[in-house]
């Protein structure tokens, strides 16, 4: 037999923490928007360029998505600061200034650095759609599902250009 505990979603100790971190995806993606131009024109290859501008536009969407989840359970959508994005950002920018610009060794930095970005965002959006559906938020649920998905494309188009050019031409390249 199951203990059943008799506690409302909405009063639950998970409850507060699905919202603490959609708070915090929020801002994290929030920021993300302001460090995607820059590490699109910062990137050589015009594949990692599109990636990264045609991301932008999809993280735009997602926020927006995320302010419908929000929406979706009856709390204003206002962001808590990342430091994990806050961190992952700087470590984006460290590697444009540590790199050659012009060189596929940037590129090689730049997509280690997003595909970094983007399993963080797919371990957010996972436990952030597993809370939703614990909490009998089928709405938010299906919305951050359908985000997960989008991240797991974005990594698996970052995989894809760096194996197919960018990490073999970065190699050839001297320091």
């Amino acid at each position: 037999m199951k203990n059943k505990i008799d506690i409302s979603a909405e009063t639950s100790a998970l409850n507060t923490l699905f919202i603490d971190e959609l708070k915090d995806i929020l801002w994290a993606e929030k920021h993300l928007v302001k460090a995607l131009p820059k590490m699109a024109k910062a990137a050589t290859s015009e594949e990692l360029k599109t990636a990264f501008t045609n991301h932008l536009e999809e993280t735009k969407n997602q926020i927006t998505r995320l302010e419908q989840v929000f929406a979706s359970i009856g709390e204003k959508a206002s962001p808590i600061k990342c430091d994990a994005m806050e961190g992952l950002i700087k470590e984006a920018e460290g590697c444009i200034e540590d790199t050659e610009k012009g060189s596929l060794t940037r590129d090689a930095g730049l997509i280690s650095c997003g595909q970094k970005v983007e399993h963080y965002e797919i371990a957010s959006y996972g436990t952030l759609k597993t809370f939703a559906g614990v909490l009998g938020y089928t709405e938010a649920a299906a919305l951050l599902e359908e985000t997960l998905n989008e991240e797991k494309t974005a990594d698996q188009l970052l995989t894809t250009v760096a194996e197919s050019f960018v990490n073999e031409q970065a190699r050839a390249e001297k320091e």
